[in-house]
């Protein structure tokens, strides 16, 4: 009797490999899409500026495995206002970037954050 697990083959196993098990839950689990500190940079310097002026009270970041999402809200309790959305599987095609309001509606879509940062420059205004 042995220490070793039965293996079939006389003992032997046939093709089997060690895998470390940060690679094999790397694999299994992808790390999830995150923001950037330059990203952060660029949608933390609008939410301050419209902090100031009193348009909007609170955010929160989501890091989920196929995007990552700021979202912006007038009250914490409440739905949020805006979110600033990165998805990397449209990089190729409609632009990783998005600002989505309230009712689903994409805003601004494109390849560049600042460029779609700039709908935040407009007088954005909800409609009840």
């Amino acid at each position: 009797m042995s220490d070793q697990p039965d293996l079939p083959g006389n003992g032997r196993s046939h093709g089997a490999a060690v895998v470390s098990l940060s690679e094999y839950r790397q694999d299994r689990d992808p790390a999830p899409v995150t923001f950037h500190r330059r990203e952060l940079d660029a949608i933390l310097r609008i939410y301050g500026r419209m902090v100031g002026e009193g348009e909007w009270k609170d955010y929160a970041i989501d890091h989920l495995r196929d995007r990552a999402v700021f979202s912006i809200f007038k009250r914490s309790g409440e739905m949020p206002l805006f979110r600033v959305e990165k998805n990397p599987k449209l990089a190729n095609k409609q632009g990783m970037y998005s600002v989505v309001n309230t009712d689903g509606r994409i805003l601004k879509r494109g390849q560049e954050l600042p460029q779609v940062l700039k709908v935040f420059d407009k007088a954005l205004k909800l409609i009840d």
